[in-house]
């Protein structure tokens, strides 16, 4: 029997010991491990609860046990969540989490601690919710060399543009339906500005390149400017608005950003609508495979933070290897990536944005009183120098292929 000792029992703690107790004879046929849930840490009480008589208040009771085979964190945030990670590691405990901040922050250290304590730090979760992207990335990737990853990585955004697209609402509407649905946080701004996203894309950099991509360095842009009018000209593309996470192997370096594009109908992720991530991989050898599921909801994630479970329970974990060293790997100047990009400006704006934007292509206007176009290739500083030359634009919203 294998005592699993949860951190944590808010909405995904009591999801991660719901998952672990129904499907418990399912995890013992499958690995011969019998995992029980044995105590959860809370400040709280919770009389009634179904597990009430497993709270505890105290990380020492845990921390002390000399039981304590796996330790699952679903605290939250960089503060008590890194200090009890740590001090299980040290310990020798292995850790499994979700807490993509925790991760993105602190990954590397946390991994040296287990590594140097014999214990294992898994975090499957913390990336596509139940997509099992960075099993696939460590294991079944790994006689190739990955050279780019695109991704639709939160789903609370691709719920939002997805309903904007389809129901024809603005933003701000949207935003107060996702979050009466509970899709989205009371303060929403890790999704829809695009830090969420942003740290994941750079642990999936980091896991690739082996080297810290910190989600800081990430080039990072939300969903919060995009206006009805957007979806309005992507139709008219035949293009799907979805933000995303990139990372990118180029002749001239690597880089990782998050942003909105437009996508058209032959690419992977164009049907990957509402609270559903998907992740695009391209690999030197097997060239592209993607990768879909369920990347908001509560129970997809604790299926991820249990698949980690068994593995410890059953292997120790040594089913996955992670190599991401502390050493900061280098990102190329975001300034001179290149790509295409669609633009509004005012219709007065015509002759002037045809003289600063070189080789465009003109789309049907979707509304009045606009000139929307697509540019050739060009870098972001050079887009940014010739919107200047025109005194600005409505919108701009980069092309994907």
């Amino acid at each position: 029997m294998k005592h699993v000792y949860i951190l944590g029992y808010g909405t995904e703690g009591s999801e991660d010991a719901e998952v672990i107790s129904v499907n418990r004879s399912v995890v013992r046929e499958k690995t011969g491990e019998d995992l029980v849930v044995s105590h959860i840490l809370d400040l709280r009480e919770f009389p009634g609860d179904i597990n009430e008589d497993k709270i505890v208040n105290d990380f020492n009771v845990i921390l002390e046990d000399p039981e304590t085979d796996i330790v699952v964190e679903t605290m939250g945030g960089c503060g008590a969540a890194y200090e009890f990670t740590k001090k299980a590691l040290e310990k020798g405990i292995s850790v499994c989490t979700s807490n993509k901040a925790l991760v993105a922050e602190k990954g590397p250290e946390l991994m040296k601690i287990a590594e140097s304590n014999g214990a294992r730090y898994l975090f499957e979760a913390a990336v596509g919710g139940g997509i099992p992207i960075i099993r696939v990335l460590r294991t079944c990737l790994t006689a190739d060399d990955v050279d780019g990853i695109t991704g639709i990585l939160n789903g609370t955004t691709n719920y939002i543009l997805t309903a904007m697209d389809r129901d024809g609402a603005d933003f701000d509407t949207v935003l107060k339906d996702a979050q009466d649905k509970g899709f989205a946080e009371r303060d929403p701004s890790a999704d829809v500005d695009g830090f969420d996203a942003g740290r994941k894309i750079a642990i999936l950099s980091s896991l690739v390149t082996g080297k810290n991509v910190g989600w800081q360095q990430v080039y990072t842009e939300g969903i919060s400017k995009i206006e009805q009018a957007d979806f309005e000209y992507a139709r008219v593309l035949k293009r799907k608005i979805k933000l995303l996470g990139a990372f990118r192997k180029t002749p001239k370096g690597v880089f990782a950003m998050v942003a909105p594009f437009m996508i058209p109908a032959s690419n992977p992720l164009y049907m990957v609508d509402g609270v559903f991530n998907a992740v695009l991989v391209h690999g030197n050898m097997l060239d592209d495979s993607m990768y879909y599921g369920q990347g908001a909801g509560k129970l997809a994630t604790a299926s991820a933070v249990t698949a980690d479970v068994t593995d410890l329970a059953s292997r120790g974990g040594d089913g996955v290897r992670y190599v991401w060293d502390a050493e900061d790997m280098e990102l190329m100047d975001f300034s001179s990536t290149r790509r295409r990009f669609f633009v509004r400006v005012a219709a007065d704006k015509k002759e002037e944005a045809l003289k600063a934007f070189r080789g465009t292509e003109e789309v049907e206007a979707a509304r009045a009183g606009e000139y929307a176009f697509i540019t050739g290739e060009m870098s972001e500083k050079n887009f940014d120098e010739a919107s200047e030359m025109i005194g600005g634009v409505i919108g701009r919203i980069r092309l994907e292929v």
